[in-house]
């Protein structure tokens, strides 16, 4: 072989050996190799990946989010070609898409398994948040970070924590996860279990999920259970917001669970002793205790005795006088006041109280300071169509019936030129302390003038009469020259269609009989009904019957012609 085809054969196997190189070099481009790291600077890492030339990777890719990177000289790693060389001859190299690439792959197999992956949330997006999968990005939404709304993501963030895949497409770079599908999968594990063994009076630690106005939902760990306003505390809780609020954890005890519905009631103040246990020995019937005012109803008002304890002092018992007054009146809410233990019912858990009974009987030093037939002055305080109402003391008022104002006056009349605010003088004529009432009279101040004239008069007697005046129900008249008295329309005649009262008139006289009358009225009542029946028997008794043929017209002739014959 000469020189030159020599030459020329050294010239073709060199061509090959580096068109070969080439080739093995480019292929590497695009793929992960292993690296040793051969210089470390602030800022970057020098790799010899076996290239020509050795490649720089940012220091930061090295590092895991919100975390610095550890790396020392002699260490392998692996890292992503990205070109043999640049523009100044340097390897092109990535640890980030290395990582990437090695956790797509990861990613994919674990999505198609329906396996859990861990990752670390690091950053905040609109709508969500990103979240590292060992290399690889992550968007998760906000709402599919947890069960339940949380507003404050800042102890999630930096933690290693379990996401399910959503949905990945590596050609487009997308993947989303949630931390929520993870929590109800655990969630409703955990509820299998806790429903399995729960029992009724089992105690359990539980956070406060949702208050409503009347109780509270707490969150077992996977099931919800009802706490009632009524078993949150011993004492009175009107909104269950004023000893709980959401996100609290409390310790709660099992009062009832249907396993077939799967509702639990639960309770806080059953790990608490019972207040009522002793109440029967603290609160003694006929003891003063003091109490604060919880709350006020149309039939009463409320009052805390002790922690958990109340009683209910009835509006009956607020006050000796104030009978109509409603009882907000008479005490405001977080008062303290002192009351009396009236009954304890153990069975019930009742507690009857009394106010008043903490205070002098105002009656009772009434009835001790005065007595019936004295002579008291008050300010007139109410004039009503039945009477006047005298104030005797600040608390006290005496009712003046109207019968028992004036001796001549009568109904309406008889309250004529008194006024509200006026000062009367009254006699007492009772005192009743059963029915706390005061009976006095304004004309008893004076002598009855008619106390002679009706003593003439006995019931049964016929007297002639004037009619004064004539109404709808029946006649006034006048007997003798003062006595009053009055004919019911009833009275006016036997015949029911005699007894109109237009058949009178003012002036007229009339003859009737007493059929009652009262020293306390100074008037009677009399009857013309009673005055026929009366002459008719008398007529059948004078006169013969009507079994001897005479017809009870002809008696009744004989007799009135004989009365005329008499008067003549």
């Amino acid at each position: 072989m000469s020189q030159n085809q020599t030459a020329d054969v050294m010239s073709e196997n060199f061509a090959d050996l580096l068109a070969e190189s080439f080739a093995e070099d480019t292929s590497i481009e695009g793929s992960v190799v292993k690296g040793i790291v051969v210089g470390v600077s602030d800022d970057h890492v020098t790799i010899d990946v076996g290239l020509k030339s050795e490649g720089r990777v940012p220091k930061k890719e090295f590092a895991a989010p919100g975390q610095d990177a550890e790396i020392q000289l002699g260490d392998t790693v692996e890292v992503y070609v990205e070109r043999m060389e640049d523009r100044d001859g340097a390897a092109m190299l990535s640890r980030e898409k290395a990582r990437r690439e090695e956790a797509w792959i990861l990613l994919e197999n674990a999505f198609e398994a329906q396996e859990r992956v861990t990752g670390v949330i690091f950053g905040r997006v609109k709508g969500g948040f990103t979240v590292d999968l060992s290399g690889a990005t992550a968007f998760l939404p906000g709402s599919q970070v947890d069960i339940r709304p949380i507003h404050d993501v800042g102890p999630l963030m930096g933690t290693p924590q379990p996401f399910q895949i959503l949905k990945i497409d590596r050609r487009r770079g997308n993947i989303v996860v949630s931390r929520r599908a993870v929590l109800e999968e655990s969630r409703a594990e955990a509820r299998s279990e806790l429903v399995s063994n729960l029992q009724e009076g089992q105690v359990l630690q539980g956070v406060v999920k949702n208050i409503t106005d009347y109780g509270a939902f707490v969150d077992l760990g996977g099931v919800d259970g009802l706490l009632h306003v009524t078993d949150i505390a011993w004492k009175r809780i009107n909104h269950p917001s004023e000893a709980l609020q959401v996100g609290q954890t409390v310790d709660v005890q099992v009062i009832r669970f249907n396993s077939e519905t799967q509702r639990i009631s639960l309770g806080m103040k059953q790990l608490q002793s019972d207040p009522w246990s002793d109440a029967a020995e603290k609160f003694a019937i006929g003891a003063k205790l003091s109490g604060r005012v919880t709350n006020i109803t149309d039939y009463g008002a409320f009052v805390e005795l002790d922690e958990g304890v109340e009683g209910l002092v009835h509006v009956s018992e607020m006050s000796w006088t104030k009978k109509n007054v409603h009882p907000g009146k008479i005490v405001s809410t977080s008062q303290q006041i002192e009351v009396m233990v009236l009954d304890v019912d153990m069975v019930k858990r009742r507690i009857s109280l009394g106010l008043k009974q903490c205070t002098a009987n105002p009656w009772e030093d009434f009835e001790t300071t005065h007595q019936v037939g004295s002579i008291i002055e008050g300010e007139i305080r109410n004039i009503t169509e039945f009477g006047i109402f005298v104030g005797l003391t600040e608390d006290i008022d005496g009712l003046v019936h109207l019968s028992d104002i004036s001796w001549e006056s009568t109904g309406e009349a008889a309250l004529e030129g008194f006024n509200k605010g006026d000062k009367v003088s009254a006699k007492i004529l009772e005192i009743d302390m059963e029915k706390e009432r005061i009976s006095l009279g304004i004309k008893q101040l004076s002598d009855d003038p008619y106390a002679g004239e009706i003593d003439k008069y006995r019931k049964g007697s016929l007297v002639t009469c004037t009619i004064t005046g004539v109404n709808e129900n029946g006649l006034d008249v006048l007997v003798g020259e003062n006595l009053t008295g009055f004919i019911r329309r009833a009275d006016l005649s036997r015949e029911r269609s005699e007894q109109r009262t237009e058949r009178f008139a003012v002036d007229e006289k009339v003859d009737a009989i007493v059929t009652q009358f009262g020293k306390k009225t100074s008037g009677l009542t009399l009857s013309i009904k009673a005055r026929e029946i009366e002459e008719e028997k008398s007529a059948m008794e004078n006169f013969g019957s009507s079994d001897s043929g005479a017809s009870l017209g002809d008696i009744l002739g004989a007799a009135l012609a004989k009365k005329e014959d008499s008067s003549e």
